[in-house]
C-alpha cells in the first residue's frame, strides 16, 4: 500500500509539473507577442505592454490569499479550482475585442492562475521529507524553466502561422486536459490530513511575522526577492539586447532565447538531488556567481553563439538558486506551508516586476552599463551568500535540521 501511495504521489508530482509548465508557457509567450498584438489592435507597443504587469501584479498579490486558503481547506481544492480558472480565463482572452478587454482578461487570469504553482510547492513541503525535497522541487522549477523557454520562443514562432488567438486557445485546451488528468488522479490517492488552522487577521499577520522572524527566514525571502530582481531585469531586456547587438528579428530572437530554461527543464530534478546530497551552502553561491558571470559576458562585443551560451548560463544560475531557496522556505514554514510558499511566490513576482522596471531605468545610461550594474549587484549577493548560507547543509533528521534554523 505504501509503495502504491508513493507511486501515486510521484504521478501527481508529474501532473503538477505539466500544469506549471503550461502556466509559465503562457506567461512567457506574451512579451514576444507585443509587436503582433500592437498591429492587430492598432495601438502602441507601450499600451499593449501593460498586459504584462496587469498579469504579474495581481498574480503575486493573490498568492498570499491562496496560501491561507490552502492551509485552511487543503491544497487539492485550491489547485484544481485555480487550474480550471486559468484554463477558462486564458480561453476568454482570445475573444478580446479591444485593448482594454485584453488587459482586463490578463488581470483576471493573473488572479485565477496564481493558486497552482505556490500551492503545488506547499504540497511538496507537506508530502516530502526535507532531505528528499530537492528532487520534487527540481521537477517544478524545471517545469517553470521549460515553460519559460518554450513560451518565449515557440509562441512567437507559431504566431505567424496560427495567430495569437489560437495560441491562447491552445494553452487553455492543454490546461483543461491536465485538469482532467489531475482530478482523476486525486480521486485515487489518499491526501495527507493536515491541521486546519483558525484564520483571523492577527493570526495571519503573526504567521507572516513568524516566517520572517528567524535569520534563516529573513535571508531566504530576501534572496528570493533580490535574485528575482536580477533575473527578471536581465531576461526582460534580452530581446532588446539581441536586436540591438545582432539585428535579429522576432523569430530569431525566439530561437536565441531558447537556451533560457533548457538547463532547468532537463536537469531540474538532478540539481535538486545535488542539493539533497550535498546541501545548499555551496550550490547557492555558485548559482548566484554564474548569474553574475552571464550578465558580465554580455557587456563585451561577443559573437552571437557566445551570447546564446551566456543566456543559457543565466538560466542555469536561476536553476541553482530559486529552487534551493524554495526548499529552505518549505522547512522554515513547515507548520504553515501554504502561507510560507505564497509569501515566497509573492516575493518572486514582486521581484520580477521590480527587476524589469529597474533595468529599464538603468537603460537611460546605456544597455551595457545596465548589464554592468546588475552583474555587480549579483556578484555581491554571491559573495554574501557564502557567509549567510554556510549552515545550509544536508539535513537527514529533525535534530540536524534544528542546527541550521538560525544564522
Amino acid at each position: 500500500m505504501k509503495n502504491f501511495q508513493t507511486a501515486k504521489r510521484e504521478y501527481i508530482l508529474h501532473i503538477l509539473s505539466a500544469a506549471t509548465c503550461t502556466i509559465f508557457f503562457q506567461l512567457y509567450m506574451v512579451a514576444p507577442l507585443i509587436p503582433a498584438l500592437s498591429a492587430y489592435f492598432n495601438t502602441s507597443e507601450q499600451t499593449i505592454g501593460l498586459m504584462v504587469p496587469a498579469y504579474l501584479i495581481p498574480y503575486g498579490i493573490a498568492t498570499l490569499f491562496y496560501g491561507l486558503l490552502a492551509d485552511r481547506i487543503g491544497p487539492k481544492r485550491i489547485i484544481l479550482t485555480s487550474l480550471l480558472a486559468f484554463s477558462i480565463l486564458t480561453a476568454l482572452t482570445a475573444f478580446s475585442k479591444s485593448v482594454n478587454q485584453l488587459i482586463f482578461w490578463r488581470f483576471i487570469t493573473g488572479i485565477g492562475a496564481s493558486g497552482v504553482v505556490p500551492i503545488a510547492l506547499a504540497w511538496i513541503g507537506q508530502t516530502y521529507a526535507f532531505e528528499e525535497r530537492g528532487r520534487p522541487l527540481g521537477w517544478l522549477f524545471g517545469a517553470m524553466a521549460g515553460g519559460g523557454a518554450f513560451g518565449s520562443s515557440v509562441g512567437v514562432m507559431l504566431e505567424p502561422f496560427i495567430g495569437w488567438k489560437m495560441l491562447f486557445i491552445g494553452v487553455a485546451t492543454a490546461g483543461v486536459f491536465i485538469w482532467i488528468i489531475l482530478y482523476r488522479a486525486y480521486l485515487k490517492i489518499k491526501i495527507p490530513t493536515v491541521t486546519k488552522p483558525v484564520l483571523t487577521v492577527s493570526i495571519v499577520f503573526n504567521g507572516y511575522k513568524q516566517l520572517l522572524s528567524s535569520g534563516r527566514g529573513k535571508t531566504a525571502y530576501a534572496y528570493v526577492l533580490l535574485n528575482a530582481i536580477f533575473h527578471a531585469g536581465v531576461f526582460t531586456w534580452l530581446g532588446l539586447y539581441l536586436e540591438k547587438s545582432f539585428g535579429l528579428n522576432g523569430m530569431q530572437i525566439g530561437l536565441a532565447l531558447l537556451g533560457y530554461g533548457i538547463p532547468g527543464f532537463l536537469f531540474g530534478p538532478f540539481i535538486g538531488k545535488l542539493a539533497d546530497k550535498f546541501g545548499r551552502k555551496k550550490l547557492l553561491p555558485l548559482g548566484l556567481g554564474l548569474s553574475a558571470l552571464s550578465a558580465f559576458i554580455l557587456i563585451f562585443n561577443i559573437p552571437l553563439g557566445v551570447a546564446a551560451f551566456a543566456i543559457t548560463i543565466l538560466s542555469l544560475g536561476y536553476d541553482l538558486t530559486q529552487p534551493l531557496l524554495a526548499g529552505i522556505i518549505t522547512q522554515v514554514g513547515k507548520e504553515r506551508s501554504g502561507q510560507a510558499m505564497s509569501l515566497n511566490v509573492f516575493m518572486l513576482f514582486i521581484g520580477f516586476g521590480l527587476g524589469s522596471y529597474l533595468f529599464g531605468l538603468a537603460l537611460k545610461l546605456s544597455l551595457m552599463e545596465a548589464f554592468i550594474i546588475f552583474s555587480i549587484f549579483q556578484a555581491g549577493l554571491s559573495l554574501l551568500a557564502i557567509t549567510l548560507f554556510k549552515t545550509e547543509i544536508r539535513t537527514g533528521s529533525l535534530s540536524k535540521e534544528a542546527v541550521s534554523v538560525s544564522h
